[in-house]
C-alpha cells in the first residue's frame, strides 16, 4: 500500500509539471521572444572591447594555410574600430601584436559588414551577426575570396 501511495504521488507531480509547469516555460519563452523580436541593432550596439578568436584557412605562398588567432577589438559605437591581433599561419608564422583599424556597418536586423586593411594592398571584409544584445558577434571573412576564416567575438568591457 505504501508503494502505491508513492507511485500515485509521483504521477501527480509529473502531471503538474507537464501541464502547469509546461505552460510556465512556454509563457516565459514567448515573453522573452517578444522582448527581443522588436529590438533593432545599429552601430551603437557595438561599443567596447571584444575578445575575438579566429580560425580557418587562407591563401599562402605555395597554396593554402591553416590560421588561428586572437584579437582585442574595440568598437567605438560610431562605425569605427581599432584592434591588436596575434595571428599564426601554418606556413607564414606569427605576426605578434599587430595594430589595425577599420570601419563597420550594422543593419537593423543585427547583421552587418566589417572592413579593414591589415597590411598594404590587403582588404579584409567580414560579414557579421550580432548575438545576445551585442555581447557576442559571429563573423565570416568574405574577402579575399580564398579565405575561409570565422570569428567569435565576446564582449570584454562596455564603454
Amino acid at each position: 500500500m505504501r508503494r502505491t501511495g508513492w507511485v500515485a504521488a509521483a504521477i501527480v507531480v509529473v502531471s503538474i509539471a507537464i501541464t502547469g509547469g509546461g505552460r510556465i516555460v512556454v509563457a516565459d519563452h514567448r515573453e522573452a521572444k517578444e522582448r527581443t523580436s522588436d529590438r533593432e541593432c545599429s552601430v551603437a550596439t557595438l561599443r567596447g572591447d571584444y575578445g575575438v578568436q579566429v580560425q580557418g584557412t587562407r591563401p599562402a605562398p605555395g597554396g593554402t594555410e591553416l590560421v588561428v588567432g586572437v584579437v582585442l577589438r574595440t568598437y567605438d559605437g560610431e562605425g569605427g574600430f581599432t584592434q591588436i591581433d596575434n595571428v599564426k599561419g601554418s606556413v607564414t608564422g606569427v605576426v605578434p601584436d599587430r595594430p589595425g583599424s577599420g570601419t563597420y556597418e550594422v543593419n537593423p536586423d543585427c547583421t552587418g559588414t566589417v572592413r579593414f586593411q591589415p597590411g598594404p594592398g590587403i582588404l579584409i571584409e567580414e560579414r557579421l551577426v550580432i548575438v545576445d544584445s551585442g555581447d557576442e558577434i559571429r563573423t565570416a571573412v568574405m574577402v579575399p575570396a580564398g579565405s575561409m576564416v570565422m570569428g567569435i567575438h565576446r564582449r570584454v568591457h562596455a564603454h
